[in-house]
């Protein structure tokens, strides 16, 4: 079957996915939706077509695929792929990926919905900024800050820096309305400062008091959202919710399995594996209720299962299957649980 693969196939699946989480975004009439973009590498262990050697954390030169995700913050759902070789830098084809995306949503949503989006440091330049100004979606994006020179000296010059209230870890900030030299208009940084335990690398003698060596992390970040500090950092660090989807699909599913030596039939079975993913948001969607907000990090609005808990406790289960009366009749052992689930599902 996958051998008969062709482009109209695929832009039909990926059409179908895309308009299935548009229209519980158009039930839910939410007022702000957030889209994370970023790469994930799918290593195929050998060679096939449109595959390339690239940055592979699994296995140093192995060759893979990259393709580049959107990821809907609010229902923790796929949206839409961009399937790219394994030797391309996580920007490549991304401006055009995200006009895409913006613009397929803000047309099923109306132009009241506000749109965000969250990127890594990767995808930071002046062709994206002025992209994300020109779609009129309010956007943060991590900086390279080693790149510049002149944010490096910002942070050592720096004496006075304010104390960001709220966070998980002391932490501390301060502004700045700054530009590259080759960037027209400046935009507004924030510069991020958290201390951090460093790991001890000598011998642990637990019969005495060890005191804990303390260093600093530094992050910052471009965005023209308009609220406060700590709200626009919080609301970036909720990007870091996209890595455990990716980790779910690739686990829980076989997005990360290879199967053929055609790059089309490779991006359907991958396309498959985010299509399962995102039934089972939509159905657990469809029985239960949603939190009141999705918070300033954007979470997901649901509690969620795995999917390899749903599958033990649903799927995976003893029962036998009978005919009385010629009626068809699965019957399971005594389980209260089991049976709400089952009900609540079939009933939605």
């Amino acid at each position: 079957m996958l051998r008969r693969v062709d482009q109209q196939a695929l832009d039909n699946l990926r059409r179908y996915n895309s308009d299935q989480i548009l229209e519980r975004l158009q039930v839910e009439k939410l007022r702000r939706v957030t889209l994370d973009f970023d790469g994930s590498v799918l290593s195929t262990k050998r060679r096939a077509e449109g595959c390339a050697v690239g940055f592979n954390k699994q296995k140093k030169g192995a060759r893979s695929y990259y393709p580049l995700f959107c990821t809907v913050a609010q229902s923790g759902q796929i949206f839409d792929h961009l399937h790219r070789s394994g030797n391309v830098h996580d920007s490549n084809g991304a401006a055009e990926f995200v006009i895409r995306c913006v613009e397929e949503v803000r047309a099923a949503l109306g132009e009241r919905t506000i749109i965000e989006v969250r990127m890594d440091s990767a995808f930071f330049s002046d062709e994206m900024v002025t992209v994300l100004k020109m779609l009129e979606v309010e956007f943060t994006i991590s900086v390279p800050f080693e790149r510049f020179v002149d944010l490096k000296n910002m942070i050592t010059e720096r004496g006075r820096w304010w104390q960001l209230f709220g966070a998980e870890k002391k932490t501390s900030y301060f502004e700045k309305k700054w530009k590259p030299q080759c960037w027209e208009k400046k935009e507004r940084f924030v510069f991020i400062c958290t201390e951090t335990k460093k790991q001890s690398k000598e011998p642990v003698q637990l019969d005495l008091f060890e005191p804990v060596e303390s260093g600093m992390d530094f992050k910052v970040i471009v965005t023209n959202k308009k609220g406060g500090t700590a709200s626009v950092v919080k609301y970036h660090e909720g990007r870091g919710y996209q890595e455990k989807i990716f980790g779910e699909v690739k686990s829980q599913l076989p997005m990360g399995y290879i199967p053929c030596r055609r790059r089309m039939a490779n991006e359907m079975y991958m396309q498959c594996a985010v299509l399962t993913h995102n039934l089972g948001r939509e159905l657990q969607m469809s029985v239960e209720p949603r939190r009141l907000s999705p918070g300033v990090k954007r979470t997901a609005m649901w509690m969620f299962e795995g999917l390899g808990r749903l599958r033990g406790k649903i799927i995976q289960r003893a029962a036998r299957l009978t005919w009385p009366q010629g009626k068809k009749t699965l019957t399971f052992a005594d389980n209260p649980a089991l049976k709400a689930d089952l009900q609540r599902f079939m009933e939605a």
